[in-house]
């Protein structure tokens, strides 16, 4: 090898690149030496900030919390109020894209209305309230007039589900090929009072369904509901609703209608996504959803979602606390994928909606929707990877429950053990407190406090209180056994 040669293994490509350019003056030399200082100086920064963001990390006190309960017993808002009340910045920003949402809720309120109505024939209303045969009349003519001018929401329903359900969503798009009022003609016996119910429309837990309505204009050519600026635009759902508006509040108050919605025991003021009793107000042109607006809309998601908010510091620490909440389907078919998220959780909500006394489970119409709810509240209690965890009861949905129980359902009628105890909210909800308290102080593998409140997660006030009371409990136990406090 001749002197001064290098070999191949002594070749190093980098040298190559970065050795300085041929020809090089003294300006030119002086540049280059400022610039590789000022890279050096900026990766130096990057390192010292990962560096300290990972100390942060360290330090920092991390609540996972698991939110449980069947499905519509209030998960999803419970995790809203958890928005609203520690990313308040965030909540108010997103208001506007619930908008599309609450907009899916009224028209399929109306549908749910037009479907009934077109689906059965009535005797007069004052016959007795006794179904008779095919000779009973016929919706009046004034009625029908009023389905027709309402049609064009069948086409804004088409879009708002378009405009929700991102490309690729196949399985959410195809969920609403069942028609309601198909399935009351194949199911006409009264056992079958599910099918003036619509299939429902759901998302993908997370951020997609809000980025498709937070983008400019769709690759189709069809505009959104928010510009640049984030201030609402040409909404075509919104215009055709506001003039549909008067419609909708005449077909929501007539006469005939309450009564087939009362025959259908269809008690459209007792599910969530209800605005009929508020359609002058959510129809206006301007209208920009409230904070209450978006605690009470209906948009239902399937499958498991972690969301991460950071709180105040707590116990008068300096630091806050990041919470992670995660919120898990509530159907029968999901409740398996509940048990691999055991294994690292502080604190569990279980959501238990009382008001469904009288109702059944969507997924399986033999079962009470109560009866499921202690069943699954047994199984929590009783899981020995939950030995050590705090369980948080909510019994759910009182005002519905105190709505019921003033309108003269006997809730001795459907919970036999109740026997001749007052027929009142207060008197309930004791009851099913003292219920609940006894599975799990029987089945909870290791002594632990009970932790239960009765709850309406869509009233703001009262539910800021009680999940300020939950966030210190549940912080101040993890920072004991954190041996932080």
């Amino acid at each position: 090898m001749p002197p001064g040669s290098k070999s191949a293994l002594d070749f190093d490509p980098l040298d190559e690149v970065l050795k300085p350019p041929p020809n090089e003056t003294e300006e030119d030399r002086l540049i280059r030496l400022a610039q590789e200082a000022e890279a050096r100086r900026i990766s130096h920064a990057i390192d010292e900030s990962l560096k300290a963001e990972r100390q942060q990390q360290k330090k920092k006190s991390v609540v996972r919390l698991l939110l449980l309960g069947q499905s519509e017993s209030g998960k999803s808002t419970t995790l809203r109020h958890f928005q609203r009340l520690y990313t308040p910045s965030a909540f108010r920003e997103e208001r506007i894209l619930w908008r599309s949402v609450i907009q899916l809720n009224i028209v399929r309120s109306v549908r749910t209305i037009i479907d009934a109505l077109s689906s059965i024939r009535l005797p007069p209303i004052d016959s007795g309230g006794e179904d008779s045969d095919d000779s009973s009349p016929s919706i009046p003519q004034e009625l029908d007039l009023l389905k027709m001018r309402l049609t064009p929401l069948r086409h804004i329903e088409a879009l708002l589900i378009a405009k929700l359900i991102p490309p690729g969503e196949d399985e959410a798009a195809s969920v609403v090929g069942c028609s309601s009022v198909s399935a009351y003609q194949s199911h006409r016996s009264r056992s079958s009072e599910r099918s003036w119910r619509t299939q429902e429309v759901f998302v993908r837990p997370g951020a997609t369904w809000k980025g498709a309505l937070a983008k400019g204009p769709r690759k189709d050519g069809r505009p959104t509901s928010l510009g640049n600026t984030g201030i609402a635009t040409r909404d075509e759902a919104q215009e055709v609703l506001h003039t549909c508006s008067d419609d909708i509040v005449s077909l929501w108050h007539d006469k005939l209608v309450r009564e087939v919605l009362r025959r259908r025991k269809i008690r459209l003021e007792e599910l969530p996504g209800f605005f009929l009793n508020d359609v002058e107000r959510v129809t206006a042109l301007d209208y920009i959803p409230s904070d209450d607006d978006v605690l009470r809309a209906r948009l239902k998601t399937v499958g498991v979602s972690e969301y991460r908010c950071e709180m105040e510091a707590a116990a008068g620490r300096e630091q806050g606390t990041e919470w992670r909440i995660v919120d898990v389907g509530g159907s029968r078919s999901q409740v398996p994928t509940w048990v691999p998220f055991f294994d690292d959780v502080d604190a569990i909500i279980f959501l238990a909606p009382i008001s469904g006394f009288d109702q059944v489970l969507a997924e399986d119409r033999s079962v009470n929707r109560l009866e499921d709810s202690v069943l699954l509240w047994k199984a929590v209690c009783s899981n020995r990877l939950l030995a050590n965890v705090d369980l948080v009861l909510f019994l759910n949905k009182c005002d519905i429950l105190d709505s019921k129980l003033r309108s003269g359902i006997r809730l001795s009628k459907y919970v036999r053990s109740y026997g001749d105890r007052p027929n009142d909210l207060e008197t309930a909800s004791k009851y099913f407190r003292s219920k609940f308290s006894a599975i799990h102080r029987e089945y909870s593998p290791l002594p632990r406090k009970f932790y239960g409140f009765c709850t309406s997660v869509t009233d703001t006030t009262t539910t800021a209180g009680i999940l300020a009371s939950v966030r210190d409990m549940v912080v101040r136990r993890h920072l004991k056994q954190s041996r932080l406090l």
